[in-house]
């Protein structure tokens, strides 16, 4: 019988953190975790105030910021994040994540790629630069979209090895919509019309060839303007299902304080819903910001919000539960999620994880 995981310790691929602002340049943001993580793609946000996400990676700079909650190009934002170091990060002076007056609460959701070491791939139509992380399922791919001639379909070299089961897109230097791809859309993996978008809170929607040919093991596809702006720089992070560590997939509410429970196989860390076919907010809970039962502190992607306070779900040892008889669990309404892992149900070596 085959290990249950090759990942006995999510920690080394996937953090938390959380600080208190202090107006301090340069200030070191350090991991907790059993194993040391230099972050590939940071992920921020101000709990107590109202302001934007803020992404940053190391393959476009550790500087440059994207945001989740609006359609913006990218910009440097040196006094936002300053660096990433040997098992976190650094932030500056800018209030979004340093605020000393009557000091702010931040959160940054941090995962591991290559370590910022890229490689062309030409497994695509077009070429594409990749950093992958393939024991763990994610890599951040760099490419120039497709003209518009023609069909305007394109397809772009991943680099994870396997169908991916959540690819997140966006332009570097247009305004433009966050296109992401989910295998709990319309269609499955098969789909290549249904799309959702991050800064939305837009229902799934159908386009003809939105995802040009789809989904394989090398590449995902796109359309010149449809899902992508034509001839455009772009990012896309891309992930894959590890069992263990991450899982992606829909679930349905029941509308029930004693609500829906989604089998993860692990231990959750962080999960983020979104409604598949109404308007609704995605929504982000992790185990840092609430370390017990019942997890109630809620961030939305798509919206500058601070920390809300709503009962959701229980962590528990091997997926999550619905506490709620709405938000994320009406009755009969499909979600989808994303999901990873604190520890996994059973390590490589058959030890079962605790609940919380």
């Amino acid at each position: 019988m085959g290990k249950y995981t090759s990942i006995d310790d999510p920690s080394a691929h996937f953090q938390t953190a959380l600080w208190t602002g202090d107006g301090n340049d340069n200030k070191q943001i350090t991991n907790d975790g059993n194993s040391d993580l230099k972050p590939d793609l940071v992920w921020l946000k101000d709990r107590t105030q109202a302001e934007s996400h803020a992404w940053f990676d190391s393959s476009r700079g550790a500087s440059v910021r994207l945001q989740s909650n609006n359609t913006n190009a990218e910009s440097t934002e040196s006094a936002t994040q300053k660096s990433f170091t040997t098992d976190g990060f650094t932030v500056g002076t800018s209030g979004s994540v340093n605020n000393g007056t009557n000091p702010d609460q931040y959160v940054a959701w941090q995962w591991k790629a290559n370590g910022g070491t890229t490689s062309s791939n030409s497994d695509g139509s077009v070429t594409s630069t990749v950093q992958a992380n393939t024991n763990a399922g994610f890599s951040i791919v760099t490419f120039t979209s497709a003209a518009s001639s023609g069909t305007g379909i394109f397809s772009v070299g991943h680099g994870l090895g396997q169908i991916p089961a959540m690819v997140i897109t966006k332009s570097r230097d247009s305004t433009s919509n966050w296109w992401s791809w989910h295998k709990g859309l319309t269609g499955g993996n098969s789909n290549t019309s249904y799309i959702v978008a991050l800064e939305r809170i837009t229902a799934e929607a159908s386009y003809s060839n939105a995802w040009g040919a789809g989904m394989t093991s090398s590449v995902f596809g796109m359309q010149s303007g449809n899902t992508a702006v034509a001839s455009s720089s772009y990012v896309a992070y891309c992930f894959a299902e590890k069992q263990g560590f991450s899982k992606f997939g829909t679930y349905v509410g029941n509308g029930s304080t004693d609500g829906a429970f989604i089998y993860t196989g692990f231990k959750p860390a962080f999960v983020i819903t979104k409604k598949r076919n109404q308007n609704a907010n995605w929504t982000i809970y992790d185990n840092k910001r609430d370390p017990f039962n019942v997890a109630d502190k809620v961030l939305l992607p798509n919206a500058t919000n601070a920390d809300q306070t709503v009962i959701n779900f229980d962590f528990v040892s091997n997926g999550f539960k619905c506490r709620n008889s709405g938000s994320e669990n009406e009755s009969g309404t499909t979600y989808i999620y994303m999901a990873f892992a604190s520890s996994p149900f059973t390590t490589s070596k058959g030890i079962p994880t605790t609940a919380r």
